[in-house]
């Protein structure tokens, strides 16, 4: 039998779908996109391309799984905040935060909702002078839908969810029709011959289409019976996004050819446009502002418990810390997060602190995965409904990878990830700082 898990503010209203509908719209985004050509353009071959993006799917599944085992353990809100908090510390638990709640995730709110803007705005043949205001109504609406609940909440995920899989189902069979219809593609350049290097460094855009499965741990507060349906839903979601992304590669190289893919700037849309003329280009803009609208609403969910669990923790300004007990919403976490990733539209900075943080992102999977190890080995004896299989080889295969992903990030850009971790151990002083001020306060000492 399970052990009972704490339910704390939040009440558990999301069952297997809802959750499983999460942890696909937290990975496809625009990246399924857009991404393909790039890794294209590293490959010379078509078996390469697929086994890539087959190779991506089971190395993120390797994280899944072990996100799984760690949901199933500590079925709380905050996630990896959570995890980093019980093994390493408050320390690490902050410098997640820091990164994450504080900049990370308003930064991808920002971005998303900047991209769902100018998507929508070419589907309706609006003047680009609309982006900004419409991402910025894009987040406030969010933000409300969230403040009444996470039932709400989960009511605009699944129908964006199931918009932007009836999308990413419509260029499949538009690549098996072109193909079956022996339709020839279009001329391209001709592909030059991959290195090792290059096909490494081929493999970081499809880890980072990959990402983004974290957010349904964030959210595990308000996951009904969360030992049994966390682990499932995250293989079912993930499993759907993967055989997702190889069928969309497949219907890629189908309409496109190889080099046609590689040389493409929208490779949706060319396939699109190649069967159903400019309709095509308008239908994908369409699926794409669904598909990124849809991500936004998971992010600002997932990232308010993060910012909540901190502020109750005394990280952060304890208000942002309070779960209203009539919507069980964490809703002056999600008014902060939402107000800050407007701020970040309106400055046009948020481009910047993405980059800059990538690396801190990729620490946060590593370090959030090697926690399995610490509960393992501290409390062997603790019940665990699930486990996850093939340990340790299998979350060591993820941290490995990750590791590898950090390398490679830190060689192709090194002033990014400079940055990036400038900001981590800009955090550690803050930290001190926080906690300074906290135990004056308890001292019952006047603000400095």
């Amino acid at each position: 039998m399970p052990s009972p898990v704490p339910t704390g503010p939040y009440v558990r209203r999301l069952g297997i779908w809802d959750a499983a509908a999460i942890v696909i719209g937290g990975v496809i985004g625009a990246g399924i996109f857009r991404t393909p050509a790039s890794v294209a353009g590293r490959t010379d071959s078509t078996t390469g391309l697929i086994v890539l993006w087959a190779l991506g799917g089971l190395l993120t599944l390797a994280g899944v799984l072990s996100y799984a085992e760690l949901g199933a353990r500590r079925p709380q809100a905050g996630g990896t905040y959570i995890y980093l908090r019980e093994a390493f510390g408050k320390l690490p638990a902050f410098l997640f935060g820091w990164t994450m709640a504080l900049i990370n995730y308003p930064g991808s709110i920002a971005a998303v909702a900047t991209t769902f803007a100018d998507y929508a705005c070419k589907a309706f043949g609006l003047p680009l002078t609309w982006v900004k205001p419409l991402a910025v109504g894009a987040i406030a609406f969010l933000v409300l839908v969230n403040l009444r609940g996470i039932r709400a909440g989960a009511w605009v995920q699944n129908i964006f969810t199931v918009l932007k899989l009836g999308v990413i189902a419509m260029l499949i069979v538009v690549g098996l029709v072109l193909a079956f219809g022996h339709t020839t593609p279009p001329p391209a350049p001709p592909l030059p011959t991959t290195s090792p290097f290059a096909l490494v460094g081929a493999l970081l855009p499809v880890l980072f289409a990959y990402g983004g499965f974290h957010y349904l741990n964030d959210l595990a507060g308000e996951v009904r019976e969360p030992q049994r349906v966390l682990p499932r839903a995250l293989g079912l979601g993930m499993g759907a996004v993967a055989l997702c992304y190889v069928l969309v590669n497949v219907a890629y190289l189908a309409g496109l050819g190889h080099a046609g893919l590689a040389a493409s700037q929208a490779p949706a849309a060319d396939l699109m446009e190649r069967l159903f003329g400019p309709t095509g280009r308008t239908v994908v803009a369409v699926g794409i502002a669904c598909s990124t609208f849809g991500y936004c609403s998971i992010a600002i969910a997932g990232g308010a418990r993060v910012l909540q669990v901190m502020s109750a923790d005394g990280m952060f300004f304890r208000a942002v810390g309070k779960v209203d007990m009539r919507t069980h919403a964490p809703q002056v976490a999600l008014s902060v997060l939402g107000l800050w990733a407007v701020i970040l539209i309106l400055s046009g900075s948020f481009d910047a602190l993405l980059d800059y943080t990538t690396v801190g992102e990729w620490l946060s999977h590593a370090a959030g995965i090697a926690t399995v190890f610490w509960y393992r080995r501290m409390l062997k004896d603790e019940p665990s409904p699930y486990r996850v299989p093939g340990y340790p080889w299998v979350p060591l295969a993820f941290v490995v990878t990750v590791v590898c992903v950090i390398l490679a990030t830190a060689i192709d850009t090194p002033a990014n990830a400079g940055m990036s971790l400038l900001i981590i151990a800009l955090g550690v002083p803050v930290y001190y700082a926080w906690r300074w001020r906290e135990s004056r306060a308890a001292a019952g000492a006047p603000p400095p």
